[in-house]
C-alpha cells in the first residue's frame, strides 16, 4: 500500500474531492487535519512541505502536489485500475478538463465569493455576487440536459470535483429545484460517488459553523476601558449576549478627531457602537438599542410602559445628576491635577442622598430586577473604586451596589478598565473627601 499523507480540512469541497478520488481508486489517505483558522497552514514545518499553504495537500512517498483537482488527476492516473475516472482518449480528457476548469474559475469562484465573506464578516456577499452564483448554476444546467454525468457517460473526477463543490447548497439555505438537470444530477452523484457518505459530515461541520456566524451580529465598539459609559456598554453587551469587536479610541493623540471617526460620529465622543452600518452614541441610547435589538426578553428594559419609564428616569438621574455630580468634582484631577470645589463635592453627596432614597426597601434602582438602569448606574458610580469615599453614609447604596457587582454580567471583565485609572487618584488621596 502506498504512503499518502493528506493535509486537509474536513469541511472544504477541495478536500472532500480528494477523500472521494481517494476512495475511487482504492487508496487509504492518512488524514492530517490542517487547521486554518488556527493559522496551523502557516507553521514553518507546513510551509516547509508547501509554500503557498493551502489545504488539501497530497504527499505521496515524498513527492507532494497541492490544488485539488490536480491531485484528483493524479490520484486517478498513478492509482486508477482503468482510465475510467480520467480518460486518456484526448477528447474525452479534453471534456473532463473544461469541467475541471469551469468547476474552479466559474462554480466554486461563485459559491466562494457568496457564502465565504460570511467565515470572516458573519455575512453572506453582496447581490451582485449571488447573481454569479446563480449563473453558475444556470451554466451547469445546461451542461447536464439530457446528461447522467457531466463529462460523458460515466462517473469521472470532473463529477466527484464538482460534486464536493456544490454540496455546499447543504450547509445553506440553496433552491436547487429551480435547476432541474443540475438537481437530478446532484441526487445520482451522491448514490455513485464512493466516500460520500464518509465526507458528509464535513458539511454538517460547516452549517454548524456558518449557521453561527450569520447569527453573530457585528458590532463594533468604539471605546476607552476605563470611563464609566463604555464599561456600561460592554456589561450590557455581555448581559444580552453579544460579542462586541472592541476597538480603541484614545483622545489624548486625538483619535477621536480623526476623519475617519468624525464621519462615523460627528460629536466625536465615546463610546460609540456602529452596528453593520447603524451609527448610535452616547451610552444609555446604546444600553436600550442593545437589549431592544438583542435581548433575549425584555427583562433588562421592559416593554411595559410603566416600567420603562421608570428605567428611563433613572437613566436621566444617572446622566444629569449622579454621572454630573462625578464628573464635576473628581474628573477635573485628569485634566487640571485637582478636584472640584465645595459647590462641586455638594452634587456629589446630594446625589447619592437622592439614590440612597431611591433605593429605600428596594433591591434595585428601577422595580424588582436588574435593568439597564442598574448597569448604567453601577458604571457610574464604581468610581468610588478609585477614591477614598465612604459609602456607609448611604446603607441603601452600599447595599445595592455590593449586590449589582455581584448579579450584574460582565462586570470582572471591566473592573480592569476601571482600576487602570487608580494610579491618578492615588497621588492626590490626601486631597479626597
Amino acid at each position: 500500500m502506498p504512503t499518502l499523507d493528506l493535509y486537509y480540512m474536513p469541511s472544504p469541497g477541495a478536500s472532500r474531492a480528494v477523500i472521494m478520488t481517494a476512495r475511487a481508486v482504492g487508496v487509504e489517505l492518512n488524514k492530517k487535519v490542517v487547521d486554518v483558522f488556527a493559522g496551523e497552514h502557516l507553521n514553518p514545518d507546513f510551509v516547509k512541505i508547501n509554500p503557498q499553504h493551502t489545504v488539501p495537500t497530497l504527499v505521496d512517498d515524498g513527492f507532494v502536489l497541492w490544488e485539488s483537482r490536480a491531485i484528483l488527476m493524479y490520484l486517478a492516473e498513478k492509482y486508477g485500475k482503468d482510465d475510467s475516472l480520467y480518460p486518456k482518449d484526448p477528447q474525452k480528457r479534453a471534456l473532463v478538463n473544461q469541467r475541471l476548469y469551469f468547476d474552479l474559475a466559474t462554480l466554486y469562484a461563485a459559491i466562494s465569493g457568496y457564502y465565504y465573506p460570511a467565515f470572516s464578516t458573519g455575512k453572506f456577499g453582496t447581490p451582485e455576487a449571488f447573481k454569479k452564483l446563480e449563473t453558475g448554476f444556470e451554466f451547469l444546467n445546461t451542461f447536464l440536459e439530457g446528461q447522467k454525468y457531466v463529462a460523458g457517460s460515466n462517473l469521472t473526477i470532473a463529477d466527484i470535483s464538482i460534486l464536493a463543490t456544490i454540496s455546499t447548497i447543504e450547509a445553506v439555505d440553496f433552491d436547487l429545484s429551480k435547476y432541474p438537470n443540475v438537481e437530478r444530477w446532484y441526487a445520482n452523484a451522491k448514490k455513485v460517488t464512493p466516500g460520500w457518505e464518509e465526507t458528509r459530515p464535513g458539511l454538517d461541520i460547516m452549517r454548524a459553523l456558518l449557521l453561527l456566524l450569520i447569527a453573530m451580529p457585528n458590532l463594533d465598539l468604539y471605546y476607552l476601558p476605563s470611563p464609566g459609559p463604555s464599561r456600561a456598554v460592554v456589561m450590557t453587551a455581555k448581559a444580552v449576549g453579544v460579542e462586541l469587536n472592541k476597538k480603541l479610541l484614545n483622545p489624548k493623540l486625538g483619535e477621536h478627531l480623526k476623519p475617519e471617526f468624525l464621519k462615523l460620529n460627528p460629536q466625536h465622543t465615546i463610546p460609540t457602537l456602529v452596528d453593520d452600518g447603524f451609527v448610535i452614541w452616547e451610552s444609555r441610547a446604546i444600553l436600550i438599542y442593545l437589549v431592544e435589538q438583542y435581548g433575549k426578553d425584555d427583562s433588562l428594559y421592559p416593554k411595559d410602559p410603566q416600567k420603562q419609564a421608570l428605567i428611563n428616569q433613572r437613566l436621566y438621574f444617572d446622566m444629569n445628576t449622579l454621572y454630573e455630580a462625578f464628573a464635576s468634582y473628581y474628573y477635573p484631577l485628569l485634566r487640571t491635577g485637582s478636584y472640584g470645589d465645595a459647590a462641586a463635592w455638594t452634587k456629589v453627596q446630594n446625589a447619592f442622598e437622592l439614590l440612597n432614597t431611591f433605593l429605600e426597601g428596594q433591591d434595585y434602582v428601577a422595580g424588582g430586577q436588574l435593568t439597564i438602569a442598574d448597569i448604567s448606574i453601577l458604571a457610574t458610580i464604581a468610581t468610588i473604586e478609585l477614591v477614598d469615599f465612604d459609602l456607609t453614609k448611604y446603607p441603601n447604596v452600599a447595599k445595592w451596589y455590593a449586590n449589582a457587582k455581584k448579579e450584574t454580567p460582565g462586570w470582572e471583565d471591566t473592573l480592569e478598565g476601571l482600576l487602570s485609572r487608580k494610579h491618578l487618584f492615588d497621588a492626590k488621596k490626601p486631597e479626597f473627601k
